[in-house]
């Protein structure tokens, strides 16, 4: 937590527009919605278009005020934030129709307190419902010579160099290893894929929707 207090304005500054694919996620979405791990809030504001009420979720106290000063920014009324931990999410089951779990599940450490994550997605997504679920990929061109090297690894740490000094934790999956964490949590896969982002080579990001 703290590691993310100390960047939040920094991570604001250069983590300002929705990716894609949560937009077109989010066209097939309506009712209830959360983004778990919802940082400065770039993806709150599509999902505030077209649900009715939207949930951001943050374990930093201090994205949460980042999201909450850009809310005001947007004018946007249907969103509540909570401070929460994506591993014991504060809300009954079947509660979402539509949940945003993008680029925080890797940031959990222990494979089992990942499993614990995912398995609330399941929880809390309605029947019918769907998750969109995105993570750091193990074979991207940053890391690839090194996991060539170790290559039953997938935890780093990762230093954030602008502005604050931080050291952040991620776990790094192959998308065999995402698929199957996926449905040891008893989700399904209705598609799975990967994509670049900073990369130029190979895929930085591996994607799944998924639903009970």
């Amino acid at each position: 937590m703290e590691e993310w207090d100390k960047i939040a304005k920094d991570f604001d500054a250069t983590r300002r527009f929705p990716w894609e694919e949560c937009k077109t996620f989010l066209n097939r979405i309506q009712g209830k919605c959360i983004d778990i791990g919802c940082g400065n809030g770039r993806h709150l504001i599509p999902a505030a278009e077209k649900c009715d009420m939207v949930v951001g979720l943050d374990i930093s106290i201090k994205m949460l005020e980042m999201a909450h000063r850009n809310m005001e920014k947007s004018g946007i009324e249907n969103v509540m934030l909570v401070m929460g931990d994506a591993r014991h999410l504060p809300f009954p089951d079947n509660f979402f129709d539509g949940i945003l779990f993008i680029a925080s599940l890797h940031n959990i450490k222990g494979k089992k307190e990942r499993k614990r994550a995912l398995e609330e997605v399941r929880r809390v997504l309605k029947p019918g419902g769907r998750a969109l679920i995105s993570v750091w990929a193990k074979w991207q061109d940053r890391w690839r010579k090194y996991f060539l090297l170790h290559p039953l690894k997938g935890d780093i740490h990762v230093p954030w160099r602008r502005g604050a000094k931080a050291i952040r934790f991620y776990h790094l999956y192959s998308m065999r290893e995402f698929k199957g964490d996926i449905r040891k949590a008893g989700l399904k896969i209705e598609r799975a894929w990967s994509v670049k982002k900073a990369s130029k080579k190979y895929p930085d990001n591996h994607f799944a929707v998924v639903r009970k």
